[in-house]
This record gives structure tokens, C-alpha cells and sequence, in this order.
């Protein structure tokens, strides 16, 4: 990860900072953005966390988490396009898990559609798919996908990948 790149706890402050990302990352085809007054939600959550990542003033990426009993579930992670390729999905997914593992959870899951190309990043830093829902995802563009559930132990806040 470039080194002006820096990763911080999201405040509800920072909720136009998480929507410029999420405006960007997520193509609309596919539906899967949220809206502001789903991560507001996440902000009243003492079990849920954003994390934003920064270059200088920019927000370029961040990740939406929560607990969920001695699991940890990514609900959300996204980058700029215009910063990808620089590691910083690598850094959110670190970040995610030690976080959780600090939460003490010991498994991590995602889910995701299908076709999504973020699952040789989910791949290389250790998930493996352990579930299949079969033509779960509806999309704006109409086409019906499967969705991939995948897991790995939460680590001990030293990152895997």
C-alpha cells in the first residue's frame, strides 16, 4: 500500500466521505450500493464498523463490518477506481480482520455475487467459498447471479496476507 495512504475508524462526519467512494466504486448495474440511510444505521451499531481509507484529504476506499456473535460478517468494501491496483483492498481486509479478532470473533465471512471480480483479492488473502445461493442477486441491469459465501479464521491482529 502507498504509504500517504492512511486508514481510520469512520465517524458519521465522515458519512459524504464514505458515499464519494461508494459512488465511485460501485457500478450501478448491479445494484449494490447503499444508500446514506443504510450506513447511517451502521453508525448507531456498537457492534458494526466503517473504516475509511485516506490519501491526504481524499477518502479512497473503505470497508462496512459487523459482529454477529463470534462471527464477523463484511458487508461492504469498496475502492476508488482510480486507486486500485495500490493495495489498499488488501490493507481494508487486514484492517477488518484484526478488528473482528479483536472483537473476538473467530471466523470472518463475505458474501458477494458470482461474477464479482474482488474475488481473486478475497482469494488471496485467505477466503475460500463455503457456500452457493443459487440466482440470489436480482440487478438493476435485470440479470439474475448466484451469490458466493465466503470464509477464514479471523486472525490474532496479525495480518495473513
Amino acid at each position: 500500500m502507498t504509504d500517504a495512504i492512511r486508514l481510520a475508524t469512520a465517524r458519521v462526519g465522515d458519512l459524504a466521505a464514505v458515499m464519494r467512494v461508494m459512488d465511485a466504486a460501485f457500478a450501478p448495474a448491479y445494484g449494490e450500493a447503499w444508500s446514506a440511510a443504510q450506513l447511517l444505521t451502521l453508525f448507531a451499531l456498537p457492534s458494526a464498523r466503517i473504516c475509511l481509507a485516506w490519501d491526504g484529504e481524499r477518502p479512497c476506499g473503505f470497508s462496512a463490518a459487523r459482529m454477529a456473535g463470534p462471527e464477523s460478517e463484511l458487508l461492504l468494501l469498496a475502492v476508488d477506481p482510480a486507486y486500485r491496483g495500490r493495495g489498499i483492498g488488501v490493507a481494508l481486509m487486514d484492517d477488518w480482520q484484526s478488528w473482528a479478532a479483536d472483537q473476538g470473533a473467530e471466523d470472518c465471512f463475505l458474501e458477494m455475487r458470482a461474477d464479482n471480480d474482488a474475488i481473486h483479492l478475497y482469494q488471496r488473502v485467505g477466503f475460500s467459498e463455503c457456500g452457493r445461493r443459487q440466482a440470489y442477486y436480482r440487478g438493476a441491469d435485470g440479470v439474475v447471479r448466484d451469490a458466493i459465501t465466503m470464509r477464514r479464521p479471523c486472525f490474532d491482529g496479525k495480518p495473513k496476507s
